[in-house]
């Protein structure tokens, strides 16, 4: 089976199931990143169809409401890039603060609903 859609999973803190089975019964070729930075990386030289990545908010960064805002530079530029996001319920309101700039094609709180990832994807 060969699959023309890349689907990018950024999982850096983890603690969830692993959906490459999901996301590879979407049709989708995985490629997995343990960080942003090696993400980003990645990204200069594939175009994938849709970006999974964890919103993990940290108070003490200066600058970014949390990890993805270096992320979503780089997916700005991409075309017909979808970008899932999952997120704890008790940084909610700091993801919002996220989506006033960018809004991503899903966001999905923790636990994973399946059915919705699937929906999503």
């Amino acid at each position: 089976m060969t699959n023309d859609k890349l689907l990018l999973a950024i999982v850096e803190l983890g603690g969830y199931p692993d959906f490459t089975a999901t996301y590879e019964q979407a049709g989708y070729r995985v490629v997995s990143c343990r960080s942003v930075r090696k993400a980003i990386q990645f990204l200069k030289t594939e175009s994938p169809a849709v970006i999974v990545a964890e919103f993990n908010f940290q108070s003490d960064f200066r600058d970014r409401t949390s990890n993805l805002e270096s992320l979503l530079a780089v997916v700005e530029r991409k075309d017909d890039c979808r970008l899932i996001v999952f997120y704890e319920q008790d940084y909610a309101h700091q993801l919002e603060r996220l989506r006033q700039q960018y809004q991503p094609h899903a966001t999905l709180p923790f636990p994973i609903d399946t059915e919705k990832l699937n929906s999503a994807l």
